[in-house]
Parts: structure tokens; sequence; C-alpha cells
């Protein structure tokens, strides 16, 4: 697969250098301006570009993306907060896992299950994240790919990090069904929330191994999991991983993105509109958006502060009153990565609103004029977001009223404001309109299934 150019004279993590704007996701490059070049284009995507899925693993895992039986109550799959319909995320800025009923902006909290909070970031799209080069996930990049690690897979389990997974898109599975707000519910709802509770995650009685029997005992998944993985024919007892595994594979293919016009337009079949292309040369050129949106799914996967706003819980522990989320230094400790954030990937943007990691920005418009100066911006934004009601719950715009955490956010941001003409934007939003997939606005490759081995109802 082809890179980006670097020019020699801008190394890419010289922090020497002016910083350029780019404009989605949290992300700010050093760069200089550059004239357009179709060299600098990404070479076109490829089969090969993606993790390898046979036709029983994607049956198997399309099956268990959608069915509830993997959540502690039962009340929730994987596809209920990354559905279809809202570019697979749940189309809220910060929606409710267990806990909420309903789809979209029409999700509510459940009377007879009252969620304790929302889910501190917003739902991320899930376009593309079977590609080899995603080898890092979840905002803050908490679970990667690390050789040294004996499960060769860094998470905040460490040490305890389960073996098997077959890729870092299968492992971070592993964590929504085990986190309280999201799959497994609250305390002592269920037998999975109580052995999350206990801290007993990994073993013959942990949490995941819970999960996997629950499976196991329904004999169509038995009989689907034998088809898909001869071992498991051969008598070796089903594993969480052999979930994950099976579930990462049907992502790689039901949301793999690469039939957008700007596709066509990279396999020489086809070409932009006018308004498309000049934003297209802006993006590539002088503007320098491609220095972080790199390669052919518009992400360097590194991670950048770009002043996005703080709004709901925040990412905290319980007994911890803070709302702030402060990142990539979650993982790393480094004061370096306060406030930063994973580039996003740019497929697809028209169809996942809201943006940013909490979701604080509901027009894509809107959101990139943010990003053109974003410490005047953040100081000048006004609340906004698709926020269902919560009662009881921490104030959603208590960070704005913080006289610190707001000012440190602004202070975080390194890259100089750039002014922005309405015509640029419109050619912007026109190239961004020329990543939308038509596969994916239908609903992706192979939809939502008739029915689950489970019987449980079906979020469409």
């Amino acid at each position: 697969m082809l890179k980006l150019k670097k020019p020699a004279s801008s190394p890419f993590h010289d922090t020497s250098m002016a910083l350029i704007l780019t404009f989605l996701g949290a992300a700010a490059c050093p760069s200089t301006a550059l004239a357009f070049e179709k060299a600098l284009l990404p070479a076109p995507v490829q089969d090969v570009d993606y993790l390898p899925a046979t036709k029983a693993e994607v049956a198997l895992g399309q099956l268990l993306f959608w069915d509830k039986i993997l959540s502690g109550n039962q009340s929730i799959s994987c596809g209920t907060c990354h559905h279809p319909r809202f570019g697979t995320g749940d189309g809220l800025s910060l929606g409710f896992g267990d806990g909420g009923i309903g789809l979209g902006a029409e999700r509510v909290a459940d009377p007879e299950n009252y969620p304790e909070q929302r889910v501190p970031r917003n739902s991320p799209a899930l376009y593309n994240t079977g590609a080899l080069e995603y080898t890092a996930l979840f905002a803050d990049g908490r679970v990667e790919t690390d050789r040294l690690r004996p499960a060769g897979i860094r998470s905040p389990l460490e040490e305890e990090m389960m073996s098997g997974f077959a890729s870092v898109l299968s492992a971070q599975t592993m964590f929504p069904v085990l986190s309280p707000d999201e799959m497994a519910g609250h305390y002592e709802e269920n037998d999975i929330s109580t052995l999350v509770r206990q801290g007993r995650l990994t073993g013959p009685s942990g949490a995941w191994a819970k999960i996997a029997a629950r499976v196991a005992n329904i004999p169509e998944y038995q009989s689907l999991f034998e088809a898909a993985y001869p071992d498991i024919k051969a008598g070796r007892a089903l594993d969480f991983t052999d979930i994950s595994n099976a579930v990462a594979a049907f992502m790689t293919v039901e949301f793999r993105s690469d039939s957008a016009p700007f596709d066509a337009y990279l396999r020489g079949t086809a070409e932009l509109a006018p308004a498309a292309q000049r934003g297209m040369e802006f993006f590539y050129g002088q503007g320098g958006c491609s220095n972080c949106h790199a390669g052919p799914f518009m992400t360097d996967h590194d991670f950048h502060a770009m002043g996005t706003p703080q709004l709901g819980p925040g990412k905290s522990e319980r007994f911890e009153r803070h709302q702030r989320d402060i990142g990539r230094m979650r993982v790393t400790n480094r004061p370096e990565d306060m406030f930063a954030f994973r580039t996003a990937s740019l497929r697809n943007v028209t169809l996942t609103a809201p943006y940013g990691h909490a979701g604080g920005h509901l027009d894509l418009g809107d959101f990139l004029k943010f990003h053109a100066d974003p410490k005047q911006q953040l100081r000048r934004y006004e609340p906004q977001g698709l926020l269902p009601p919560l009662q009881d719950s921490k104030d959603d715009w208590g960070p704005l009223k913080n006289g610190q955490d707001f000012p440190a956010i602004a202070a975080a941001v390194t890259a100089p404001a750039v002014t922005l003409s309405a015509q640029t934007l419109d050619e912007l939003l026109a190239f961004l309109g020329s990543l939308e997939d038509p596969i994916a606005k239908a609903g992706g490759a192979m939809g939502i299934p008739a029915h689950v081995p489970s019987g449980l109802a079906i979020d469409r």
C-alpha cells in the first residue's frame, strides 16, 4: 500500500515546524503547505489490505454481532450502538448502552433498568477497522498491537491479557462486554456484571468464560462454531476468543468501505465532480490535511490534541468527581499526550455525526470551522449535542463551567489558526461527500440477519 509522501524538509513529528490544520477527529500534524500532486494520492484499496476471513467465520460473526446474548442482561448487542442506520454508531453524542431502550435519537433510559451514566465517549464508526494497518483501537488506543507482550496485544489487562485473539480488532471486542455502561450491566444485576465487579475476568470461572458458556449451550451456535473452526469440531471447548475472532471476521467484511466515488477516481474509472476535485486538491495540497488523514483510510493512526470540547461524564472512575477525558494520556501517562485522541478515519464521515470524542458537534461543516481555530472556537463554544435525558447524573455541561478543564484543553492545542473561506469549506465538504460509500449508506454488505440463535430480539 502506497503511503503518502512527506517532504524531506518537514519530518512527520518535528514539532519545530509549523503546524497546520487537519479537519476531523483530533488531528493536527506538522507540515508545510504543498502544491497538489497526484503522486500524493493513496493507492486504491485491495483485498490484501484486510484481515483474512472465511465465509463460515463471517456468517457466524454476523449472528454474534447482532445477538444480545453477549450482554450481561441480554438486552443489548454490538449492533445496538454500532448500527448501520447511524453510520455504524448510535447517532447520539453520548448514548446509553445497558439501561437504554430504542435506537438513535429515540433511545431513552429504561425506567425498569435506569442507567447510572452515559457512555463517556461518542460511539466510533467501524468502517475499515478490519484493515491490516489498524494496529490500535479506541479513541485512546488502549488496545494495540505489541509484539513484546505474551499475547501480542497491549491492553488495560496488561499481563492478564488472554491469548488467542487473531487480531487487535478481535481483541477490542472483549472490552465492551465487560463495561457496566455498555454491555455488562451494573453490580449484581446478572452473573456477568457480578463477576466484573469482583474483578474475575479471566480463567475458567471468569466473565469471559461465562459468556462463552452461554453461547456454547445453544446447539445452533455450537454447530456453527464447529463448522468455522475444525479444532472445535475435533473437541476443543469454545473459548471467548473464538467469539471475538468470528465477530472481527464479520466486521472486516461487513464494514469494508472502498466503493465510494473517491475510490473510483483512484482506480481511474471515474472523475470527481468539479467542487469535490477542488476540495481534494486542497486536502492533498496546500491544506495539508493528508499529513494526518493519510493513506486510503485517511488516518495516520496517531494521537493529536485538537481542542475538541468535553461534555458528559468524562472518562473517570466511579469514585472520581471530575468530568475530564485526558485521552491518550490515560494509556501512556505522558503529559504530552494530554487531551490527544486518535485521528479519525474520514471514510463515510458524512454518515457518522455527531463529531468529536464526546460528540460535541452535530454538523460536519461546523466541526470543520471549529478546527480552523480551535483555541478561539473553544472559548465561544455553545453547548450542543444529542443527549437523551438522564436524571440524577453529572451535569453534562459541567466541563464548560469548569475554570480549569476547558483552558487546559485549549492550551494543549499546538496548531495555528487557519482562515477558511466559505468556498473552500464548501469544496472540502464536497470532497468529503465523495468518500461516502453507497454500500455503507445502504446498510452494509450483509445487513441485519432475520434471526439469531438465542431467539432474542434484534435491534433493527
